[in-house]
């Protein structure tokens, strides 16, 4: 291809001149070719993979030099010799004649120079080539992966380092290629060769660790192998790239949605790094985006435009506080250097005034933002500070100026609008000892209030509060009653996105009213189960209000639908919220906060035990193994995550817990959980099984209590495993809550999400595989397929070659693949290629030349819809009968294989014999006696299979000679029956076409042979009298005038072995016709001894419609050869084939394994 001319400083250094003129010069690469140039071409090609050179893509380029001068520039660079030769030849036809006109040296440069960039120009205007951000040097990375690795340029490279790969204890360095679905790693060094392929959906761990000998090492551990690179340059940032892209792979296999590049992103810099692609920054902006929501709770769409260091004035200490300022599409997000000291969220549809005040020694760069509730905000040493306000301007005027909120949230807590909140918490009436403890509680209450009215007063209020360590002391003294519904839309962001989506609850409330589905029957059983005990949902309004948030919320994530414990949790948000803002705080909850926790799969409660066995190991050792031996962890951690204690807790103690996590997330949960665990680890070490270890954690939670609470006494239904035991003392939930803060507070959200990451692959990949096997066994008991081998087996079928082709895309629509509504077993499909490849691999019947034609009629059997894919069950249905079926199912398989007429799939016709085939053979439970009959060419198909399947049996002689008596008896029967059939015919309606035309497809009935062409009402003649057939010779001068027996060439050479045949056929002339014009077998002659045959062919046709025979006949004569019989009736070892199967696509240039093996060459 054409390059934009570059300076080349040594143009004979490892390049070998091929080809030169006065003006230009082609050259090849030192080693690349045949013999590879010896040591010095080793030398070369391990210095260009070491040195990550494009020559080794590229091995031959053109090189343009004025004659007196000593400077050189490439012009063009190919692959091949043919494409260089083309520019080469393009040049002194184009380009040679016109240089010589040049006087001076320089207009030569500036012509060839212009000339080559305009070619490139119009190439790129032709083609409709599109600019990107690419620089020239990743664009050769990106040509040499796909080349080294065979990958289309639908699959993306993100990035590539230089490393170590490890095979053993032989260290191979070359590089790391990185794309959206694979890893890649290539090496070469003095002639050896090294691949590896890896697709991230089947990576199961990847760790970074260092040991004494590699001091940095990334892991990556799939299924079956694990492999080991070290001697990065810049090991972490290939660690967070391929922790990523992981998490990519997962998200897809958990949503079934594919990558998605943003667009939107601003320009590459010129001082940016010479290797990072549009791809990579897309990716690194993702991850920052990430963070930025997650650390101020922000909706999930939005995007994190930049970041600055700045001071920001508190005035509530009166101090200029370090941090950093994050501006966004809509909010201007503030945070302190030191983590708690102090964050800000302003939402710009607050904000009122953005403007640069004067700079001066104590505030240089200062900027002051004036929102709508009359705060105003002081940032100063900005280093950017003009395009710091335009930028902010820019977002103001696409923010639009409209107030969402129709009442401001000091004036809502004593709205009369209010009814949720204030009739389901209005106290019963006490007295006596009971009413005194329940003035000291709202005593208690009430100066709770005051001291958080105190703090709104000094901090702010609302979504513009200065949040600072003393508003986190004032959550873990408790949120008052009537305060808890702002708060907690406050803490975990759901305000946003009620005010930035106004009248959206109303509307989905709107759409899902009178609409049933799976969800919302399973929201109506639930509904009665939602803190039955509780006043509010012991009458319908409660219920009421309940369905309408749960099936709004399955409406608007239908994904996730409805899953229990979601009707407990959104029960606890209505007795503390309004219907729209339980819906918003569900929303935070189960797509921000409790990510994947409420899926079908409760993927996320799963992946947090994991966390939470890590931590426990990690903080109570001496505890750790006692509860994996009692299996605990596992029991517990779902019950507390996905109710967040609500459902193992006394209410008002429980809803403590709820403040906090609002407030800090499920690092709460986490120290909670522990903090149990730590308090009772005397008990639990001397527990002898899990339910003793449950009654312990169960009498300890029922326990703890909220002195503080003026909600009357709720009975509290957590089913206790008691032993008559004396009951635990009480425990304070605010002693609990700080104690965990005080033990276990060290525990980071970073960290969090790191092991987060980390058990994400390990849960997902094990989900899947217990699907496959969980499926396999309860669907398909009757199949004695061995678990471990059918496990394979669905790896490297159908879900392996649907993804590969989901990730490079190609002309079949990813979703035709792939319908994850569809049961577990129908969701991926092969088209015919796909199992030709699996059929060779996997099916006994696999065996000669015949085996493709047997495959595609294989696949059109089990094709039941006719659409040209078929999904796993049909697969694993179709490799069950053969592998493991009785002689009758087999026999029954077999003819029914040929009865379809040999059609291209999706044809008209094709389609609707298949239907009509499967009205008769279906429509009456498979009786033997409706299956269509086998008419004269399906018969000449079926022998070519049979003949085909034995050659490499043990018992190949027996079988051939049952085959040949077998066809001849058939062949009898046929014609017996041709008699019947046209003597029936003729006594019916001579004139009137054979009704036996009823099971011959369309498509074949008036088919006439190629012999028959231009002969006329030759082929009208009465047929020849049938004749007796005895073995001949099978000379080639033979072969043209046989009639129909099939030798195989491999016996003929043996002459013993002619005895093991026998007669075919008994002088059918369309019979023999077919076997004339049909193309048998590689290693098949026909033989006829009637020498006057020659002069009869053209008067025959191709098909005789009255010559039949049915499945009875066939099963009956298969019956009488014992050879055929005892074949039919074996057991296939399917765990063989599988391992076998698994080498070969190990060692074969296989792309839809997940895994390859290292393969070396040279």
């Amino acid at each position: 291809m054409w390059v934009s001319p570059e300076d080349v400083l040594l143009a004979g250094a490892l390049w070998i001149t091929e080809r030169a003129n006065p003006y230009f010069i082609l050259q090849k690469r030192k080693g690349h070719g045949d013999g590879g140039g010896g040591l010095a071409g080793l030398l070369v090609g391990t210095l260009d993979v070491v040195l990550d050179s494009s020559a080794r893509v590229a091995p031959y380029r053109i090189l343009y030099q004025t004659p007196d001068s000593l400077g050189y520039w490439i012009i063009a660079h190919g692959t091949s010799r043919k494409e260089i030769t083309e520019h080469w030849e393009w040049l002194e036809h184009n380009l040679l004649q016109t240089l010589s006109i040049f006087e001076n040296e320089n207009d030569i440069t500036t012509f060839v120079k212009g000339k080559v960039q305009g070619i490139i120009a119009e190439y790129n205007k032709n083609h409709d080539v599109k600019e990107d951000d690419d620089t020239d040097k990743f664009k050769e990375a990106s040509a040499k992966f796909r080349k080294l690795f065979g990958m289309p340029e639908e699959e993306k490279l993100v990035n590539y380092y230089s490393c170590s790969y490890w095979k053993g204890k032989v260290p191979r360095q070359g590089w790391l290629y990185l794309s959206i679905n694979h890893l890649c790693f290539y090496s070469y060094l003095l002639g050896k060769e090294a691949k590896l392929v890896v697709r991230w959906a089947d990576i199961t761990q990847l760790e970074k660790s260092a040991t004494l000998l590699l001091p940095d090492v990334i892991k990556v551990s799939t299924r079956s192998n694990e492999h080991v690179f070290s001697v990065f340059l810049n090991i972490n940032e290939t660690f967070k790239l391929a922790e990523q892209l992981a998490n990519i792979a997962m998200r897809q296999l958990l949503d079934n949605k594919g990558f998605e590049q943003d667009r939107s992103l601003p320009k590459l810099k010129k001082k940016s790094p010479k290797k990072v692609s549009a791809l990579k920054r897309d990716l690194d902006a993702r991850a920052k985006s990430e963070r930025y929501r997650a650390l101020f709770r922000l909706p999930k769409d939005e995007k994190l435009d930049g970041h600055t260091d700045c001071t920001l004035w508190t005035p509530f200490n009166k101090m200029h506080i370090l941090g950093q300022m994050f501006v966004s599409t809509n909010y201007i997000c503030f945070t302190s250097k030191e983590e708690t000291m102090c964050s800000l969220i302003i939402p710009l549809r607050e904000v009122t005034i953005v403007e640069k005040a004067d700079s001066s020694n104590v505030l240089p760069s200062p900027l002051s933002i004036s929102t709508k509730n009359r705060m105003t905000f002081l940032f100063a040493n900005l280093k950017d500070r003009d395009f710091l306000v335009q930028r902010i301007s820019d977002f103001l005027q696409q923010t639009t100026s409209k107030i969402y909120l129709e009442r401001e949230l000091t004036g809502s807590l004593n709205s009369s609008d209010d009814e949720v909140r204030l009739y389901l918490l209005l106290p019963r009436p006490l007295k006596g000892r009971e009413g005194v403890l329940f003035l000291v509680r709202f005593a208690k209450e009430f100066l709770k209030e005051q001291a958080w009215k105190n703090h709104f007063t000094e901090y702010g209020q609302g979504v513009c509060m200065y949040r600072t360590e003393k508003t986190k002391e004032l959550v873990l003294k408790g949120i008052p009653e009537n305060m808890r519904g702002e708060l907690w839309l406050l803490f975990s962001g759901a305000i946003n996105e009620m005010a930035t989506h106004p009248g959206y609850y109303e509307d989905l409330v709107e759409k899902s009213m009178g609409k049933y589905n799976l969800a919302t029957e399973e929201i109506e059983r639930d509904l009665h189960r939602s803190l039955p005990e509780h006043p509010a949902f012991q009458n319908e309004m409660g219920i009421a209000a309940l369905r309408r948030v749960l099936t709004a919320y399955a409406f608007r994530n239908p994904n996730i639908g409805y899953c229990q414990a979601m009707n407990i949790v959104t029960s606890v948000l209505l007795l503390y919220a309004k219907e729209e803002e339980a819906f918003w705080l569900l929303v935070a909850l189960c797509e921000r906060m409790l990510p994947d926790y409420y899926n079908t799969r409760v993927v996320g409660a799963l992946v947090d035990q994991g966390v939470f066995e890590e931590l426990a190991r990690e903080y109570v050792p001496q505890l750790y193994d006692c509860m994996q031996d009692l299996g605990v962890i596992s029991t517990i951690s779902l019950s507390w995550f996905l109710t967040l204690f609500l459902s193992v807790m006394p209410f008002e103690s429980a809803v403590v817990v709820v403040d906090c996590f609002f407030y800090d997330g499920i690092k709460v949960i986490f120290q909670l959980a522990l903090s149990v665990l730590h308090a009772n680890i005397h008990q639990l070490l001397g527990c002898k099984d899990d339910g003793e270890a449950m009654t312990v954690l169960g009498r300890y939670l029922d326990s703890v209590t909220n002195k503080d609470s003026t909600l009357p006494p709720i009975p509290h239904l957590h089913s206790l495993l008691t032993d008559n035991g004396e009951p635990h003392p009480e425990v304070d939930i605010f002693k609990l809550v700080r104690s965990s803060y005080e033990k276990f507070g060290s525990i980071r959200a970073d960290v969090i999400e790191q092991m987060r990451f980390k058990q994400r692959l390990r849960v997902i990949q094990t989900i899947e595989d217990t699907t496959k096997l969980f499926v396999l066994v309860f669907i398909y008991p009757y199949y004695v397929l061995q678990m471990n081998a059918m496990f394979f087996l669905f790896l490297c079928g159908p879900q392996a070659e649907h993804l590969t082709s989901c990730y490079w895309g190609g002309s079949s629509n990813p979703t035709e693949r792939h319908d994850p509504s569809l049961p577990y077993l129908e969701q991926y499909r092969i088209d015919v290629e796909q199992f030709k490849g699996l059929f060779n691999l996997l099916f006994p019947w696999a065996n000669g030349a015949h085996s493709d034609p047997l495959a595609l009629r294989f696949f059109r059997l089990l094709d039941q819809n006719g659409d040209a894919l078929i999904n796993f069950r049909e697969f694993i249905s179709g490799l069950g009968v053969l592998c493991h079926g009785d002689l009758t199912e087999k026999l029954k398989l077999l003819y029914k294989m040929h009865v379809l007429p040999v059609k291209k799939l999706n044809t008209p016709e094709y389609r609707h014999y298949l239907r009509l085939w499967n009205q008769e053979s279906r429509s009456k439970l498979e009786n033997t006696k409706d299956l269509p009959k086998l008419n004269q060419s399906q018969f000449i198909e079926l022998c070519k299979t049979l003949y085909s399947m034995f050659s490499e049996d043990v018992a190949e002689q027996e079988l051939y000679h049952a085959t040949a008596t077998v066809t001849s008896l058939l062949l009898e029967m046929g014609e017996v029956g041709k008699l019947f059939s046209s003597a029936a015919r003729k006594d019916n309606n001579p004139e009137t076409k054979s009704e036996t035309s009823m099971f011959v497809p369309t498509c074949l009935e008036n088919k006439s042979s190629p012999f028959d062409e231009g002969k006329g009402d030759e082929g009208c003649e009465q047929l020849p009298p049938m004749q007796d057939i005895k073995l001949e010779d099978s000379s080639p001068k033979e072969t043209g005038t046989s009639s129909a027996m099939l030798i195989s060439d491999d016996e003929t050479k043996d002459d013993t072995s002619m005895s093991s045949y026998s007669v075919l056929s008994a002088g059918s002339h369309e019979l023999d016709e077919k076997l004339q014009c049909e193309d048998i077998a590689d290693d098949t002659v026909l033989v006829r001894s009637d020498s006057g045959s020659n002069g009869d062919r053209g008067n025959s046709t191709s098909i005789d419609k009255d010559w039949a025979i049915t499945f009875e006949q066939f099963l009956a004569s298969v019956l009488t050869e014992q050879a055929l019989v005892h074949y039919f009736e074996k057991p296939v070892e399917v765990a063989a084939r599988i391992t076998n199967a698994k080498n070969v696509r190990k060692v074969g240039r296989t792309l839809s394994m997940s895994d390859y093996e290292i393969s070396l060459s040279g």
